[in-house]
């Protein structure tokens, strides 16, 4: 039997090694590179892709080595299951076959002895490819394992590893025996086998009960209205193949039912013949047609292939959204007859896997039911991206692939040829990301799309348990044609799945939409369905939250006298740097002398309870009044990044440098926005409001929008809003208006909703802005709550421990004395903000009639810590009585309480129980007051923030020793030498006890676990992996075009290289240090395996020091090792390797006379490196391949090519 999961794991380890191999050969066999370059370049001159050719080819190496594994795997399940007479790679031992198997290969190499194993594994495939229904699995012209072929090694390893067998036992270690023909382990391995290839494709498998659901609104009903002869459906984004499997099964069942008598051979092709499948991704398409194949087998109950009929498929790799005419757009349906009508366009541009003829002809169709389950990622290439915008006018700002792909479903469609004949219209059904309800991209989708088209019901999936989906869903069925009733079936969510079933299926979400779909008016604890007018749904956002959740956010709009927009100038980000990573504040701009530049910017997730907390820092190439710097002041700052930046897409859809703009100013950076001081702003994505008072200086990114008052208004008009805006009327809004976009997957990649408080929310500017607003404003609390808030953040020790010349330094006893005194502020603010909550309710007409202002608030509240507030005491009541589940109290490290604190006053304590009674007798207000519209106050412990300050100051303390003053002559040191400097540091070490935690601490490994943490190896050798590698060599050819191109040379355009990703680095520490741009903000710079022997620690230097003083350290210290320690050749060679590393930059940046030396230091050092690597028996190209002794010791004899 088929271990799936082993399967999995091992394949994955062997695609690894294949990449490997395949990268080797294409590196060493000319023709392989010429042909893949080819293939990029016809890319992009069809602007279907913008990548550099060496990212490009990774996804195509990937995608050869999956082919190369699934090949054998189809093979193997052949073989296995005796689908054929003679195995050609394998089999049971048990049965004989893997005897014969290996007989075989044995034969092949006594007539074929000059072959590799490659040869033998081509052949293999050519002679499965001649049986009946395999041809299009190993057609030469498409299949890219005939035209990527691995080495001979590589072919051994792969065909030995099919017939491993177990030590013990003796059994094949991965036995495809299978009486039931089970194929959906393939499923598994389309999704999980390549990890780039599911990010690249957005790779997702659809449960089967979710399939059946969708095929029984869609297929079945199709089936019915125009009859089994004459249906055809299309999964235009088929995968693995889960709806077409069920789409077969569902045909066949149709056509052996109403022609019992007809031939099993010929039915079964009848149903082949109904289904019809594309996807962009080869390897899914292979899978897809395996599937089919062996469920037509099972269906014509024909067990050797050799008997069987020639089946033919409708499937094809290729690009639902590009290929194929413009069905429904009265395009001529003979657009692709004539090869020049769409020259050089990406709808006639096919890639090798890709069969050109046969996708158009798949999607020149419209069917009567179209079904599947689209990706819904963002399209990071350019010109796709570009290309998908300019074919859907729904694509619409940073749009999903959802998007276009729910147009293109109901374009795939059957379209009736007038309003008459509505009946012919095809149904459509997919499950899509539930994004383009509430966020802006949506909004064309919506309001222009939609009201073209009969879609008939809208089925919040968001709160279901449904394995591999972690992002929030909605399923969407319609018809393509005009409306036809006035309302859309409406499945609205009220609670999520509250714990993880143990059969998805049922679910209790899942079966309340199953068993309520067909119940308009029915109502349960987790759904409830309605039929809603359909012009609620013809306005963007839907807001489609059951259980008088919609009832409850149109009373708040009916109290509202006017809109927050109607209040302020203006509301948006404060900028939009695009590739923001570049400007942040790095050793470059240090190096650039631009330090004068740096502004403190904020983040979203910086922006919490009433507080603003930035820690990252970005060069701000703007003056006081918002105007550009000169080219001149930052391009030294920002040159590294100069390619990168230019090529970023202005709005027209063309680069910064196509369109003329300056490539170092951020993308936008609204002028009147950052000219006042006074800032509302606020966190876009969070679990719950959070909107500041900002006193300026700051920038703001994009995640962290701003809203600004009119000139001249005062800072109470601001508090006032401010209160309005943080209350839980507030929250309760803005979730129903804003993109809920979930929270944690589970290991099954479902998304939990077991707790609601949890889900983060976009709350985005346009939804902000049509807040209800009321007259009456909460001031005098939020004053109070800002003053708390600052007192608060003066009391942390980030704070305590700022300044260190003006302050004294802390003391356990004064730290202790700080914690306790911002605990009390909490407690104070905690109550506060409820006071502030239930004060926003009576304003908003959302209490009942007859309760005075006193009854429910207090203008001078006691303390109140967390689980204290009405709404925890009724939350914990009801965890206590066995009616509610919840996580509130667990995940804030509160205790619940069933009873009102008895140290509170008597009149404060009767508030609280009306608020309790309220809570439960009202529908309203118990709907509001619950943990998800409720402030959280979830912030780091105490004792983790004095952690970060301690560390912070100690490192800083540290990073000042190694640094040079004017004049003196930077040299390398070491972290013994540096715990010395810092035993002779009263201060440091007073600190460094408080961070230890004791006094006796070792400061020998304080000290070099610090330096570690923020180190960062001086050779790219010992920072990246093997892919990082590949990366970091394109990012030098980009930099030495641009030094090509500052000397005058015309080179075109310069490829954008690829960005970074955590696997591309050794450490975890370097991949946290350098992000995915590879920015240098490291405070040390290390020369491992540099130690000197005496001293045995660790050999570091500054990262501050520019390149001269790096390379006269470097080798001062070579010098050093060579003249006084008589260092060997190969110890010495990296040093020279680390000299050689900064030669174009000190060519680039201190190539001028130097006066000093009457030598131009860049060609000083490039001579250095070069005389003495010769004087020690190197080349420089031994010096840029020198590798650790470790790496070194892995290799392995040379592959056959």
């Amino acid at each position: 039997m088929i271990n799936a999961p082993q399967l999995l794991a091992d394949l994955t380890r062997r695609l690894t090694l294949l990449e490997a191999d395949l990268r080797e050969r294409i590196d060493t066999v000319p023709d392989l590179k010429t042909s893949l370059q080819a293939e990029w370049q016809a890319a992009r001159d069809a602007e279907r892709t913008a990548e550099t050719f060496e990212s490009w080819a990774d996804q195509v190496i990937t995608q050869a080595g999956v082919h190369w594994l699934l090949s054998c795997v189809f093979l193997r399940f052949i073989e296995d299951n005796e689908l054929v007479d003679r195995p050609w790679i394998g089999g049971t031992p048990d049965s004989g076959r893997l005897n014969l198997a290996r007989d075989r290969h044995e034969a092949y190499f006594r007539a074929h002895p000059l072959e590799t194993d490659r040869e033998y594994l081509l052949a293999c495939f050519r002679e499965a490819g001649s049986l009946p229904g395999l041809h299009t699995f190993f057609d030469e012209a498409h299949n890219p394992v005939f035209r990527l072929g691995i080495s001979g090694d590589a072919a051994m390893a792969l065909r030995s590893f099919w017939q491993q067998q177990d030590p013990n036992t003796g059994a094949l270690l991965h036995d495809f025996t299978d009486p039931a023909w089970n194929t959906r382990f393939l499923g598994d391995l389309y999704q999980d086998l390549s990890e780039a290839t599911r990010k690249r494709y957005a790779l997702l498998q659809t449960p089967e009960f979710v399939e059946e659901f969708i095929l029984d609104r869609t297929l079945t009903p199709a089936i019915r209205e125009f009859g089994y002869r004459e249906v055809r459906m299309i999964d235009p984004t088929c995968g693995s193949g889960h709806f077409l499997l069920g789409g077969f099964q569902r045909m066949a069942d149709e056509w052996s039912r109403a022609e019992p008598a007809r031939n099993r051979r010929d039915v079964a092709q009848k149903a082949l013949d109904a289904v019809a499948g594309v996807d962009l991704n080869p390897f899914a398409v292979a899978i897809s047609r395996f599937r089919l194949l062996v469920a037509a087998l099972q269906a014509s109950d024909v067990h050797r292939l050799s008997e069987a009929p020639n089946f033919k498929f409708n499937l094809a790799a290729g690009d639902s959204l590009l290929h194929g005419p413009e069905l429904g757009r009265q395009q001529d349906r003979s657009l692709f007859d004539s090869a020049e009508t769409h020259r050089g366009t990406a709808l006639e541009h096919a890639y090798a896997s890709e069969d050109l003829a046969e996708v158009n002809r798949i999607l020149g169709q419209t069917y009567h039911a179209v079904v599947g389950n689209p990706p819904y990622i963002t399209v990071k290439d350019a010109a796709l991206n570009a290309a998908y915008r300019n074919r859907y006018k729904t694509c619409h700002m940073k749009y999903s692939l959802g998007v276009p792909f729910t147009e293109r479903f109901f374009e795939l469609a059957r379209r009736p040829a007038s309003a008459d004949f509505s009946q012919d219209a095809g149904y459509v059904g997919l499950i899509t990301a539930n994004s383009f309800m509430k966020r802006e991209f949506g909004k064309k989708l919506i309001e222009e799309f939609f009201p073209r088209v009969d879609f008939t019901h809208v089925i919040d999936t968001s709160g279901a348990y449904i394995p591999g989906h972690g992002t929030p869903t909605v399923i969407l069925f319609g018809r393509d044609r005009a409306p036809v009733v006035s309302t859309v079936r409406t499945v609205m969510g009220i609670k999520g799945e509250p714990s993880t079933p143990d059969d998805p299926a049922q679910g209790l979400v899942w079966r309340s939409i199953v068993d309520q779909i067909d119940v308009a008016g029915s109502e349960s604890a987790f759904v409830s369905v309605a039929d809603t007018p359909r012009t609620t749904f013809a306005r963007h956002p839907w807001s489609i939250g059951g259980g008088g959740a919609a009832d409850l956010k149109e009373a708040i709009e009916a109290a509202g006298s006017a809109r927050l927009e109607s209040a302020i100038h203006e509301m948006g980000f404060g900028c939009v740097i695009s590739e923001e990573e570049a400007f942040w504040d790095c050793n470059f701009i240090h190096l650039a002398n631009a330090s004068e530049m740096v502004r403190p910017i904020v983040a979203g997730d910086e922006v919490r309870d009433w507080q603003v907390v930035p820690v990252g820092k970005v060069l701000f190439p703007y003056d006081a009044k918002i105007g550009l710097l000169s080219e001149s002041r930052v391009s030294k700052a920002l040159w590294w990044a100069r390619t990168l930046l230019g090529a970023r897409r202005d709005f027209g859809n063309r680069s910064y440098r196509e369109v003329g703009r300056p490539w170092w100013e951020y993308h936008q950076i609204p002028t009147a926005r950052n000219r006042t001081p006074l800032t509302i702003t606020f966190a876009e994505v969070a679990t719950h409001n959070h909107f500041v008072l900002d006193r300026g200086g700051k920038v703001f990114n994009r995640t962290a929008p701003v809203i600004k008052l009119p000139a001249g208004a005062s800072e109470d008009e601001h508090l006032g809003l401010l209160g309005l805006l943080n209350s839980s009327v507030a929250c309760f809004w803005l979730k129903q208006v804003c993109h809920n976009k979930g929270s944690t997957v589970d290991q099954h990649g479902a998304r939990q909703r077991t707790s609601p408080f949890e889900d983060f929310y976009a709350f985005n500017s346009t939804k902000v802005a049509e807040f209800p607003l009321i007259d009456n404003r909460p001031l005098d609390i939020a004053t109070r709550l800002d003053t708390q808030a600052r007192q608060l953040a003066e009391s942390l020790p980030v704070a305590l421990l700022a300044d260190a010349g003006t302050r004294p330094l802390p003391t356990r006893a004064s730290l202790d004395a700080a914690r306790d005194h911002a605990a009390q502020l909490r407690r104070m603010m905690i109550a506060s903000q409820d006071e502030l909550d239930w004060r926003c309710y009576r304003p908003y007409d959302l209490l009942p009639s007859g309760i005075d202002a006193s009854d429910l608030e207090c203008d001078s509240p006691p303390e109140v810590a967390l689980g204290e507030r009405a709404f925890e005491i009724a939350l914990a009541r009801r965890v206590a009585a066995g009616t509610e589940q919840t996580t509130w109290f667990e995940r804030h490290g509160s205790t619940p309480i069933t009873e009102i604190p008895s140290h509170w006053p008597e009149d404060y304590r009767r508030i609280v129980q009306r608020r309790i009674d309220l809570i439960a007798s009202d529908r309203n207000i118990g709907l509001i007051e619950r943990p998800e519209y409720k402030r959280r106050w979830n912030s780091p412990s105490w004792e983790s923030l004095e952690q970060v300050a301690l560390k912070d100051w100690l490192l800083n303390r540290l990073e000042a020793a190694p640094k040079v003053g004017a004049g003196d002559t930077a040299s390398l040191t070491s972290t013994n030498k540096l715990v010395d400097q810092m035993r002779a540091d009263a201060d440091f070490m007073e600190v460094a006890a408080l961070y230890a935690g004791h006094a006796d601490f070792d400061p020998a490994q304080l000290v070099a676990e610090r330096v570690v943490g923020e180190a960062v190896p001086f050779l790219p050798v010992l920072r990246y992996t093997e892919t990082g590698l590949r990366k970091r060599a394109q990012w030098e050819a980009t930099w030495a075009s641009q030094r090509r191109e500052d000397a005058g040379e015309s080179v075109g355009k310069i490829p954008v290289p690829p960005k970074y990703q955590s696997k591309d680095f050794l450490k975890s520490d370097v991949w946290r240090l350098r992000g995915g741009l590879d920015v240098p903000k490291e405070r040390w710079i290390s020369y491992p395996g540099c130690e000197r022997g005496a001293d045995g620690s660790l050999v570091i230097a500054w990262a501050g020091w520019n390149h001269l003083q790096q390379a006269t350290a470097i080798a001062a210290y070579y010098l050093d090792m060579k003249d006084n320690e008589g260092w060997p050749p190969e110890r010495l060679q990296p040093l020279l390797a680390g000299i050689q590393e900064l030669v174009p930059w000190l060519q680039q940046w201190h190539n001028d006379l130097d006066p000093t030396y009457g030598e131009r230091m860049g060609d000083y050092y490039k001579g250095f490196a070069a005389e003495e690597a010769r004087t020690l028996g190197f080349t420089l190209d031994d010096l840029r391949a020198w590798r650790p002794a470790a790496t070194v010791a892995k290799r392995g004899r040379k592959k056959a090519a």
